[in-house]
């Protein structure tokens, strides 16, 4: 059965016409602050881009039908990059950027809500330039599509499967009876929450501009900010908390808060992967406070247990914020780290990572291998939260992870021709296939991946869009049989 091509079409129009009305926001941050040069470029850039999608809506004659999941998984991979493709347009017409790798690399990191930036000195952009960066990675914090099903079912189109495709994690269907009002109800959500931490930092002595901007980096496990050093620059342990704090409650599953509206407490936190998730942060935080503190790095134990607990936060989340310049760390210390980042957050999320709920999976079925090992016949089943796990689930997990491990090592190799240390050549390949940002040694806090080719620059926007998306909605596009379903 061929491709809807007009119905994926109409799609990438929404999209088109939801990324420019998101610029919107960033040109009257401009007014605001008097950069009326600014300004005039992001509305030069807003109006051709809402006439554009306008234009290709009204002209597309897409029969309404559901979005089979075909087209789903290439309407999702396509729609985030258009969406990169006209979010680096403010880059290049304001000149804060140059060239359009650079630019492309600056949006997709974006949206990916991955935080690796290749600006050297971000203090000297325009603040509504700042705010889009900002703004880009809370978009798609809680994805691009998923936004676009809750405030535009007028599309006509199914969106269960751009949604499955786009977020392999969660269920929308037994949220509420509706795709939509599932979406509805998850930006509910997510908007209070960024809200209440912008109010929190304010109340920690931020000025307003900052706290949003800190606000959005937190929320959406993105961690861009509007200084070199990142939250370090204010130096103080309450905005690290409270940043730390809502970074946590964004990379819980958010069908857990669902739970929560119902009066369901018992299922909130009874949930595996949610107590499972929180031990990994506490334990590997305590772990580096540890190491920091019997190595000297720091005098006091309550210095070494506010960085080592915040970073542990950081790196989990993938949001990539950072306290201090952990580069100058034990080598314990950043090894956990580097774990910490491998293993991710929960599923259904706005963090990245290999997830929670899939190294639980896994660790039961070395179990199941190992307890086979010694009882041949014995009948075993792989239990997640009481409940058994399906041989297909099964079967996706380890396909997942195996995928994973390939893309990882092969990526390694490739970025190896870079020619710089190791460290950093692996450090930025979990740092963008996780989506956490920042990696190690020369990209680390405070760095850029300015000095990498554009071969390699091109390939991280590969990777970032990879980790995000959860390898197999890209993964498919390369295979003949996503083309020709008849072979």
């Amino acid at each position: 059965m061929s491709l809807n091509f007009p119905v994926i079409i109409k799609t990438l129009s929404f999209v088109t016409i939801l990324v420019g009305v998101s610029m919107i926001p960033s040109a009257l941050v401009s007014v605001f602050y008097a950069e009326y040069d600014v300004a005039i470029l992001f509305f030069m850039i807003i109006v051709p881009v809402l006439s554009i999608g306008m234009a290709v809506s009204v002209r597309i004659r897409a029969k309404a039908s559901r979005l089979r999941l075909r087209e789903g998984y290439l309407a999702v991979a396509l729609s985030w990059l258009l969406a990169s493709l006209i979010g680096c347009l403010p880059y290049l017409t304001t000149g804060t950027i140059d060239g359009f790798i650079n630019a492309f690399f600056e949006a997709v990191s974006g949206f990916t809500t991955t935080g690796a930036s290749i600006v050297t000195d971000v203090e000297i952009l325009p603040k509504g330039i700042l705010f889009w960066r900002s703004f880009c990675q809370w978009l798609g914090g809680m994805g691009i599509l998923v936004f676009a099903i809750s405030i535009l079912p007028a599309l006509g189109i199914g969106g269960q499967n751009m949604a499955k495709a786009e977020t392999p994690g969660i269920s929308l269907s037994k949220m509420a009876p509706r795709i939509t009002d599932s979406a509805k109800i998850l930006y509910i959500i997510y908007i209070i929450f960024t809200l209440a931490a912008v109010i929190f930092l304010k109340l920690g002595g931020l000025g307003f501009f900052d706290s949003v901007i800190a606000a959005l980096g937190s929320m959406s496990s993105g961690g861009l900010s509007n200084y070199n050093e990142g939250i370090s620059h204010f130096n103080s342990g309450y905005v690290e908390f409270i940043a730390a704090f809502f970074t946590v409650l964004a990379c819980i599953n958010f069908t857990l808060y669902y739970n929560i509206i119902q009066g369901k407490w018992k299922q909130f936190f009874s949930n595996s992967e949610l107590r499972t998730f929180l031990i990994i942060l506490a334990v590997g935080g305590l772990f580096i406070a540890a190491n920091l503190w019997l190595t000297g790095s720091y005098d006091s134990i309550g210095e070494s247990l506010r960085h080592g607990l915040f970073q542990s936060t950081a790196f989990i989340t993938t949001t990539g914020h950072f306290s201090a310049n952990y580069n100058l760390w034990p080598a314990f210390s950043k090894a956990m780290l580097l774990l910490l980042m491998l293993i991710g957050a929960s599923s259904a999320s706005t963090g990245g990572g290999i997830k929670v709920i899939r190294i639980i999976a896994l660790f039961k079925l070395i179990h199941k291998g190992i307890y086979m090992r010694l009882h041949p016949s014995a009948v075993v089943p792989v239990k997640i939260q009481g409940k058994i796990i399906s041989s297909e689930t099964v079967s996706g997990i380890t396909s997942f992870l195996s995928l994973y491990a390939f893309v990882f090592v092969l990526s390694v190799l490739v970025l190896s021709l870079e020619n710089l240390d190791f460290l950093t050549t692996f450090s930025t390949v979990a740092a963008t296939l996780n989506n956490v940002g920042p990696g190690m040694e020369i990209a680390g806090p405070g760095g850029s991946f300015a000095m990498f080719s554009g071969f390699s620059k091109i390939y991280f926007c590969f990777l970032m869009l990879m980790g995000r998306l959860e390898l197999f909605t890209i993964a498919l596009l390369f295979t003949p049989s996503f083309w020709n379903p008849d072979r």
